[in-house]
């Protein structure tokens, strides 16, 4: 993303030619301006595609007169499905060739639903309406948002970062084009940018937060900047709790991706590609704290005589309270007592002290530590909400100051709550390996998380305790 001056100025010159933004659709002079036009533009993004979908599926089931709980959980399996594929986000290039493939798959994955009321038949053909007349209201929807797009309604107020030449071109393609319904309200950028742009430079990338708030920017498109790519995912991770949609523009945008249609978006020709939400949303975490409770209660109703069993013998073994407390960053500016089964008979430093001495682990110790099961009774910290059953692994406060001061991306780590097991660890970093690549697995994890990516680590982990040959972990 980032570039030299040098790397800005090698990009094509030819642009279309610029016009005052007063005189342009959708500039600061259009209809779509002020309060009342970013008000509608925040609600259409939020409700239309939905809304359409839901009447596709509520006219499917009016022409082939079906109805019954069957068909209402088929109708919820359909929006789920959709919307957790991404096709719920209203995208800048409203072309529904890209996403017809998609909306047939979400039409027939719930199939088993229906089966459970209708005929095979009768379940295969109604599923078939239901695609084609989601289609059709996407179709409807479309056209109409074209043409109030282009009267300067239902217009989303942008922001560039990047001011080259390459900035410029995009941000006059979105005034070229008011059909896109972004109004672009200028760049941000650490260096000058083009003498003849059209719109102003508003600030530093590191405003990004606080102009996009400030001027209800819904629509980021980050180009080539002055600022470094390092310094950029810093500033774009802090700016995630905003409302706006952050796109980027691949380094080589004239070559083909690897990416499906239905995910791209697109200015004209230029490809964009949107930035991940579901981890970051209010919904997503919402969805991962609902799994954590009900994952835990289960395990933690399966691990109980075990726990019982063990507790015991660490009385006897100890003569100590089996329960070891300790003070652990669980999040971003949280500090929580977590829970673990004793391992130690005594620790002379436990809160600076990286790795325990070997003398002071017991037989006992030694096994509940290689087999990771002195971590079960972080199952009630994860009921009680303090942590997430899968997340980057909590740490001491001590560490985790030193650790932010001296790794980049460290604090990064905490957007996500602390996790009993994580993504690093089943892929092998534990114990004495690599500060670096854990932070980079972990900031991985919180960026691609999923709750099938949650299941599968999951998975993995009760395999490694299954084998449990693994040891030499902190």
């Amino acid at each position: 993303m980032a570039a030299d001056e040098g790397q800005r100025s090698a990009e094509p010159a030819l642009r279309p030619p610029v016009t005052a933004p007063a005189t342009r659709a959708g500039g600061r002079g259009g209809t779509g301006g002020g309060h009342e036009g970013r008000h509608r533009g925040r609600l259409a993004p939020a409700a239309a595609l939905p809304l359409a979908d839901l009447l596709g599926l509520a006219a499917a089931a009016g022409i082939t007169r079906h109805a019954g709980p069957a068909v209402g959980l088929y109708a919820l399996a359909v929006l789920t499905v959709l919307a957790a594929g991404g096709q719920h986000r209203l995208r800048i290039c409203l072309r529904l060739s890209d996403q017809v493939g998609r909306i047939l798959a979400a039409a027939a994955l719930p199939l088993p639903v229906l089966l459970l009321s209708l005929p095979a038949g009768e379940a295969v053909r109604f599923a078939l309406w239901s695609a084609g007349l989601i289609t059709a209201a996407r179709a409807v929807l479309y056209a109409a948002l074209r043409a109030a797009h282009r009267r300067g309604r239902f217009t989303e107020a942008a922001l560039v970062v990047g001011s080259g030449t390459f900035g410029a071109h995009v941000a006059d393609l979105m005034r070229d084009h008011p059909e896109l319904g972004l109004r672009p309200r200028g760049f941000l950028d650490d260096g000058p940018g083009r003498r003849d742009l059209a719109l102003p430079t508003l600030g530093h990338p590191a405003d990004l937060a606080e102009v996009s708030a400030r001027l209800g920017i819904r629509r980021v498109v980050v180009c080539w900047s002055i600022c470094r790519d390092e310094d950029l995912v810093e500033i774009v991770r802090a700016s995630r709790p905003l409302r706006a949609d952050v796109c980027v523009v691949p380094r080589f945008y004239e070559l083909g991706v690897a990416v499906p249609r239905a995910c791209l978006d697109e200015i004209w020709g230029i490809p964009l590609i949107p930035l991940r939400r579901l981890g970051h949303a209010p919904a997503g975490l919402l969805l991962k704290r609902a799994f954590d409770v009900a994952a835990a209660a289960v395990l933690l109703a399966v691990a109980s005589p075990l726990l019982l069993a063990l507790g015991l013998a660490i009385r006897l073994r100890t003569g100590r309270s089996p329960l070891f407390r300790q003070a652990r960053v669980t999040g971003r500016g949280r500090v929580t007592d977590i829970m673990k089964l004793r391992t130690l008979r005594e620790h002379d430093d436990p809160d600076t002290r990286w790795t325990p001495t070997p003398a002071l682990t017991s037989p006992l110790g030694h096994w509940l530590r290689t087999r990771h099961v002195d971590e079960l009774p972080q199952l009630l910290n994860v009921l009680r909400g303090d942590m997430s059953l899968v997340g980057p692994r909590p740490e001491r406060p001590y560490f985790a100051e030193r650790f932010s001061r001296e790794i980049p991306r460290y604090a990064d780590r905490t957007r996500l709550p602390a996790g009993i097991t994580g993504w690093a660890q089943v892929n092998g970093l534990t114990g004495d390996t690599s500060l670096y690549e854990r932070v980079r697995f972990d900031n991985q994890y919180i960026e691609y998380w999923s709750p099938w990516l949650d299941l599968a680590i999951l998975a993995r982990t009760l395999a490694a305790v299954v084998r449990s040959g693994r040891g030499g972990r902190r």
